[in-house]
């Protein structure tokens, strides 16, 4: 019996990345899984190769489609066992660069859309008495990243939800658990935009970003997956760090040789 076996698992930011690869993963496992992404024809598309995965068109900037999608889902399903927050997006940018439109714009993907999964799953796993939500956050909430300011600003705004909605669940006796993952640099299209915007506008920085360690999506899909199932069931309200030593280094981690 696979380690998911009759949960529903919902995505967000499933089309691509680390969203993709935990929704193949959670279906590899058992789970009934609903990819959910901007991407109407990229996340249609792929979830048609995932066996146990449906694909559904969700704007998670708007409190209102959320409602809408998840209603759809328990109507469909009956339950919602997993939340997995995971679209998000970034800007490269300093403070003194980030503009208004740029730090909305991050703010509203990642901290609003986190929330607004957040706040409406919550009344359908209280009524179950179980469930997980798992938050995807970044090592950019940890370390100083003065590069990517907003995104890094909200990825701690996430980190923080997450430790609340936790604690709130505990006292409650909801059994509710929420935890989050802070991946390092994984190769992901995200990171291959970035590492394409440093390389045409920082060439000396450039020069020594292949020597970085990049960790797979498959790495962070196995531990969404721990989370998922009833294994991690004393773990709650915990910030997982996926990034081989990289938060607790002196040194850049190098890659292999």
């Amino acid at each position: 019996m696979g380690r998911v076996e009759g949960k529903v698992a919902v995505v967000t930011g499933a089309a691509s990345g680390l969203g993709l690869a935990s929704s193949r993963r959670l279906a590899a496992e058992g789970a009934s899984v609903v990819m959910a992404d901007i991407n109407a024809e990229q996340g249609s598309s792929l979830a048609h190769g995932i066996p146990g995965a449906q694909f559904h068109q969700l704007d998670v900037t708007r409190e209102e489609a959320w409602q809408v999608f998840l209603d759809a889902v328990t109507a469909a399903y009956g339950r919602i066992d997993v939340l997995m927050n995971c679209a998000g997006i970034v800007r490269l940018a300093s403070i003194e660069e980030t503009s208004e439109a740029d730090w909305r714009a991050v703010h509203a993907v990642g901290t609003d859309g986190t929330f607004y999964g957040c706040k409406h799953v919550l009344p359908i796993m209280k009524a179950q008495g179980a469930g997980s939500i798992i938050n995807m956050c970044s090592t950019a909430s940890i370390q100083g990243a003065p590069g990517v300011f907003a995104y890094a600003a909200s990825k701690a705004a996430i980190r923080a939800m997450t430790k609340s909605i936790a604690c709130l669940s505990t006292e409650n006796g909801f059994g509710i658990r929420c935890n989050s993952i802070h991946p390092y640099n994984m190769a992901t299209p995200m990171l291959a935009d970035v590492q394409h915007q440093v390389r045409q506008g920082n060439p000396d920085a450039a020069a020594g970003m292949d020597k970085i360690w990049v960790g797979e999506p498959e790495d962070v899909a196995h531990l969404v997956l721990f989370l998922a199932s009833d294994e991690s069931s004393a773990i709650n309200g915990a910030a997982m760090v996926i990034d081989n030593t990289a938060t607790v280094t002196q040194a850049v981690v190098m890659k292999d040789v």
